[in-house]
């Protein structure tokens, strides 16, 4: 076995007893855990697939025969399936068969040959299983493995277990993808191939027809509708087949996805223009189509009801109730068609009681509708009294208090395991932070006790590392620690003696980034308190953080920093210059009381540290740059000046958060792809949010320019965080609202409400901002509209209408010189936006451009919501 001489081994089986067999097996167990642990090696790839073999061979049990073949193990470097059949097909037909079914119930990520499952199957002769594991086998066997001249077609009538394996093929999860694997039209495909055996005789129809719809209606995977759709259509149903499944049909156009739903509703069309369908069924089935998203499916069941009035008039009565639920639609176009077919077909059902029916849905309209209806209906609909617009915004965030250091090295054990694992908050990083230093300080073998089963988990910690580079590369080299992660561990390492204190002295002197941008001079800040705590933990251990914040966001109260600093003295402890740094950096200074009451205890202390914080809480911490826009391409980015109170008065790892950003000479794409770390970044400078904006506008642009994902993910805490929220963050939230991806939409949505609820929002900015944002091409319309639509359906109509009304009016500048912009389609969309906040906020305003837009002629979508918007605003009537 070690030299990989499988069929030695095999011929060597054949002349064993049973009993020797058994007696062999505990010895396989034994190489196989020797293989085990390092089975990446030439010598254990060699051997592995004869001990696939013989392990198989030397047990009785099907449990122990099962699990052995389908091990982890084994499926990198296993024997062939023939290897393994030639060991096993002396075995009783019954024992056979059961380590066949044991082998298929295994998932299909086991990867468990098919040939061997379908080779077992045949010498036992037991009942095929139909587990997930064997169908998607049999089908990429079937689809993908044929001889000259073979074809899927030729295979499946070939197949003994044809019926029993494709009524399971109906009903195997995730099974599209890999049937769609094979040629689209031909003997090679499977729709075809189903549908001709169904012809043939081979397969009962009636069957296969039940279960392609049941699989239909019970719905899954994209590749699962487009695949099992493609096969129901190549049954080719016959008139007496479609009426037979009218039930499903129904069921399918109200619930299945778009493509299936089409599909139903054009054979539901068909039998009903044919009478096929009864009034009462066409009316329920459009109260659910009516009001599903796809205006494609509305529109083409509007035109059906139409038809079949105009068929049958005697049906008015019953199906112009069903149209009118199209009243409710969030469409405005949608409800417009709606009331066009009622006031056509209106005097084929002209009761009291229909009349009634539909000015009573006619308060569903938008106001200029409903203003037609009462009109057309021949009386005053029933409207509702208007009601004074209340604005709906998510209460603003309070900020959260940091709970103190844990008080047992055990909790901080704890605490520092499951950051490692699963990171965490700024809050729960400082916390546990926090608790290193303070148990560094008073109990640092408990601590280090604690610590063991942590560091046991590290590479670093091993004694012959596994890797080339010591801990002190791993710590220093490349680009220094990537995220918060790494600087516990770099702490941990320290506290077990890893890393060298030359280096660490080295790393707080000079830092560890091999390359600068942007975001360098946020996360040097960042490194640099870690460094300094790890040369203190080994030289003079810090009694606690003075800079540990007071809430989440990073925010230090500035009294408890004066309560440090007091205790700092009375212990006779030296303060750390990057520490105190951080802490003034994060104290609080916009209560101005609380600060200057803070200076005069600070000041009272008669420390340097006291004296300087007293300093730094008079003059209100440090002023803000200047900032100015630049264009970069189609990217509207923001630059900021030094500030040179930062760049004197701090040490050296701080100093680089004075520099100016300039948009042509800080590189942008860099190493800094951690999430994690962008909250810290906010951490360091908890009360100058802009400043920390500005570094990062270049990588918020990306999710919109560039569509890559995720960078959004800080807008949240961008909004939550303090200080002034200026031409940077707004812009940050503008290329949010047009990524590509929906998280990240998500993300600014939920950035714009808070900053809104904060009483933050400049609207005037933000609507400015997307207006050229989208007339330069970094923002796609479609998106946008996504963005504004999903805030104004959380309530917050008002704040969607005050940014729009400054978007739309850059947007419609074209229109007025007769040119129709490059992007009508998505303005379209955008007035039909604004045009719903409008008339639910009652706004009335004159918009810039709005009316020759809504002058222009034509009918189409950009012109008819335009009027719209241009009606609501001339109105102001709240809806």
């Amino acid at each position: 076995m070690r030299a990989g001489r499988t069929a030695e081994v095999v011929s060597l089986l054949d002349g064993m007893t049973d009993a020797e067999r058994r007696a062999f097996f505990p010895e396989l167990r034994a190489l196989r855990k020797e293989l085990r642990a390092d089975q990446w090696t030439s010598e254990s790839r060699r051997a592995y697939p004869a001990l696939h073999a013989a392990g198989a061979a030397c047990q009785t049990g099907a449990a122990g025969v099962a699990s052995w073949l389908a091990a982890a193990d084994m499926r990198w470097w296993p024997a062939s399936p023939g290897v393994l059949i030639d060991v096993l097909g002396d075995r009783a037909p019954a024992w056979l068969g059961d380590v066949a079914h044991r082998i298929a119930e295994r998932p299909p990520t086991a990867r468990v040959p098919y040939e061997l499952m379908a080779g077992l199957v045949r010498l036992s002769g037991c009942q095929v299983p139909t587990t997930e594991a064997y169908v998607h086998g049999w089908v990429e066997y079937t689809g993908h493995v044929w001889q000259r001249g073979d074809t899927v077609l030729a295979r499946l009538r070939k197949d003994p277990h044809l019926a029993r394996l494709t009524a399971a093929l109906f009903e195997t999860n995730d099974i599209g993808g890999r049937l769609a694997w094979t040629a689209g039209e031909g003997p090679n495909s499977w729709n075809e191939a189903i549908a001709q055996l169904t012809v043939e005789g081979v397969l009962d129809r009636k069957a296969t027809v039940d279960a392609c719809l049941a699989r239909l209606l019970r719905g899954g995977p994209a590749a699962d509708h487009r695949v099992f759709l493609r096969m129901l259509q190549a049954l080719d149903l016959t008139r007496e087949e479609r009426r037979e499944h009218i039930a499903d049909w129904l069921a399918l156009a109200a619930e299945a996805a778009s493509v299936v739903a089409a599909h139903a509703q054009s054979v539901l069309a068909s039998l009903a223009l044919d009478g096929e369908v009864t009034a009462r069924q066409l009316a329920e089935m459009s109260g659910a189509v009516l009001f599903r998203t796809e205006k494609k499916l509305v529109r083409a069941q509007l035109v059906l009801l139409g038809k079949a009035i105009t068929r049958d008039p005697g049906t008015a009565g019953e199906l112009l109730p069903a149209v009118a639920q199209a009243f409710g639609h969030a469409d405005s176009e949608v409800q417009e068609r709606a009331l066009k077919l009622v006031e056509r077909h209106l005097k084929k059902a002209d009761t009291a009681e229909i009349r009634e029916e539909l000015a009573l849905a006619a308060n569903q309209l938008i106001p200029t509708l409903r203003k037609r209806a009462a009109e057309s209906l021949g009386g005053s609909p029933v409207l509702l009294e208007p009601v004074a617009y209340e604005e709906v915004l998510p209460p603003a965030p309070e900020p959260v208090w940091l709970a103190p250091a844990p008080e047992s090295a055990v909790e901080v054990a704890e605490e520092v395991g499951a950051l490692l694992v699963s990171g965490g908050d700024v809050a729960a990083f400082e916390r546990a932070l926090d608790g290193l230093v303070r148990h560094a300080y008073g109990a640092p073998d408990a601590l280090l006790e604690a610590l063991e089963p942590v560091i046991a988990q590290r590479w670093w910690a091993e004694p012959e590392p596994r890797f080339a580079s010591t801990a002190d590369d791993y710590f220093t080299r490349y680009h220094g620690l990537i995220n918060p992660g790494q600087g516990l561990e770099l702490l941990l390492a320290t506290l077990r003696g890893k890393v060298r204190t030359d280096t660490l002295h080295r790393a707080l002197q000079h830092g560890t980034a091999t390359s600068e941008c942007g975001h360098s001079p946020l996360t040097r800040a960042f490194e640099t308190r870690l460094w300094e705590v790890a040369y203190r933990i080994r030289t003079e251990p810090l009694p606690f953080l003075l800079s540990t914040p007071t809430w989440g966001t990073g925010l230090l109260a500035p009294d408890e920093l004066v309560a440090r600093l007091a205790e700092y003295r009375r212990l006779g402890a030296r303060v750390s210059a990057a520490d105190f740094a951080q802490a003034l950096l994060r104290v609080r200074c916009a209560e101005r009381a609380e600060a200057e009451a803070a200076a005069e205890r600070a000041a009272a202390l008669g420390t340097a540290e006291g004296t300087r914080l007293a300093e730094w809480l008079r003059a209100g911490g440090f002023a803000a740059p200047a900032f100015r826009r630049r264009t970069s391409g189609n990217r509207i980015l923001v630059e900021a000046g030094e500030i040179t109170v930062l760049q004197a008065d701090l040490p050296p790892g701080i100093r680089p958060l004075g520099q100016a950003v300039s948009v042509f000479k800080d590189r942008w794409h860099c190493y800094h792809w951690s999430e994690g770390m962008r909250p810290h970044w906010l951490a360091v400078l908890p009360e100058q949010r802009e400043l920390v904006a500005v570094r990062m506008v270049g990588d918020l642009s990306t999710v919109a320019v560039d569509d890559s994902r995720g960078e959004a993910a800080i807008l949240p805490q961008l909004a939550e965080s303090d200080g002034a929220a200026g031409e940077a963050v707004h812009l940050c939230v503008a290329y949010g609202l047009g990524a590509r991806h929906p998280e990240d939409r998500l993300a600014a949505v939920d950035a714009l409400l808070v900053l809104a609820a904060r009483g933050q929002l400049d609207s005037d900015r933000l609507g400015a901002d997307l207006g050229q944002l989208v007339r330069r091409g970094a923002v796609k319309p479609s998106r946008l509209v996504e963005s504004v639509r999903t805030a104004a359906a959380t309530g917050a109509n008002a704040t969607v209408w005050s940014v729009l009304r400054h978007t739309l009016p850059i947007l419609l500048a074209d229109l007025a010189t007769g040119e129709t912009p490059a992007r009508a389609r998505g303005l379209a969309d955008l007035l039909a936006v604004a045009a719903e906040c409008a008339e639910r906020t009652g706004a009335r305003e004159e918009l810039p451009h709005l009316a020759g837009a809504a002058e222009r002629r034509g009918s189409s979508r950009l012109v008819t919501q335009a009027r719209r918007l241009h009606s609501a605003l001339a109105e102001g009537v709240a809806a």
